[in-house]
């Protein structure tokens, strides 16, 4: 499985994603990572830390920088490591890409290079939520859309639901909506109109509605919501570990799964490929996770399931 990495992008690029796809090669030895980048800056790295011939690069001359605007960087910077990667992905020279770069970035190389599959509204990003059972959830949308239309919703929920079902190994997903209160009608006029879409959706085992107090229970599998409220719920999630780090507790193995690093990033759903974008500070360990991730993003093939399930129920 071959996994294009951008070099370039994080805070601490290129060093810390030079490490992290180092802890790869033995982390994750059946993914193959093509480090793409400068090719000088590369070279130097590697040879610092004692791998000058350790992976493969694909050179390339730019970068686009976390403060650049991402259409405009996207267009201007055609020889950049973002734009390069996702031009692999869509020739086939890679079977994913993924980066800790800016992220505006990477959602707009996805729709402008792979393109939105047909029939999906709009792609979204999804996040993972740990279960006190020990299993995992994912909620759609953590930030790629703050405004949101109902059907678009519906969309999340089916696109979470496939990606828990294809990649999570869940038969049957139980789908929930967050929302303000379990009752039918609470909730703004925009959840409102979800839950009743969600409710005569047979494509979806819809739950009902989530207040915030379920979401590490066993209500739901996907968690449904705008992109907005999805990100407000994943930053703080973070916050819960960095604090209890700060004040010498201990997290255990349900409270690690609040840690970035242990995730690595968060795929794109809804695109022609398979892309998965880290945080902007990676560490060398959240790297090596993110090269995991995209490894089994691209394996399930969940683009490919995507489109099939458009055709099965539009026909």
């Amino acid at each position: 499985m071959r996994i294009a990495l951008d070099v370039m992008g994080g805070d601490f690029a290129p060093k810390a994603i030079l490490e992290g796809a180092l802890l790869a090669r033995q982390a994750v030895p059946t993914a193959q990572v093509l480090l793409v980048g400068r090719q000088t800056e590369i070279e130097a790295h590697l040879a610092a830390l004692g791998a000058s011939k350790a992976l493969p690069i694909v050179h390339a001359d730019d970068v686009i920088e976390m403060a650049d605007h991402p259409t405009k960087a996207f267009s201007h910077k055609p020889n950049s490591s973002i734009a390069v990667g996702f031009g692999m992905l869509k020739t086939g020279d890679a079977d994913a890409f993924c980066s800790a770069g800016n992220t505006g970035a990477m959602m707009v190389g996805a729709m402008f290079t792979l393109k939105t599959i047909e029939g999906i509204l709009r792609p979204a990003i999804a996040g993972f939520v740990p279960k006190t059972d020990g299993k995992v959830g994912v909620m759609v949308d953590v930030g790629a859309n703050a405004d949101v239309k109902p059907e678009v919703m519906v969309q999340f929920a089916e696109l979470g639901s496939l990606y828990a079902q294809h990649v999570l190994g869940i038969d049957t997903p139980k789908v929930g909506l967050m929302n303000l209160g379990e009752e039918e009608a609470k909730g703004t006029l925009l959840t409102q109109a979800v839950y009743q879409a969600l409710k005569i959706n047979s494509r979806l085992h819809f739950a009902g509605n989530l207040e915030g107090r379920d979401l590490f229970n066993d209500k739901a599998d996907v968690i449904v919501c705008d992109g907005f409220t999805g990100n407000v719920i994943l930053k703080m999630a973070e916050s819960i570990y960095e604090i209890m780090v700060d004040r010498g507790l201990k997290p255990d193995s349900f409270f690690n799964q609040f840690n970035y690093e242990e995730i690595g990033g968060s795929p794109i759903i809804g695109v022609n490929g398979s892309v998965v974008i880290g945080h902007g500070v990676s560490s060398p360990k959240a790297v090596c996770n993110m090269i995991r991730q995209s490894e089994q993003l691209a394996k399930s093939n969940l683009h490919v399931k995507v489109k099939a399930s458009l055709n099965e129920y539009s026909l």
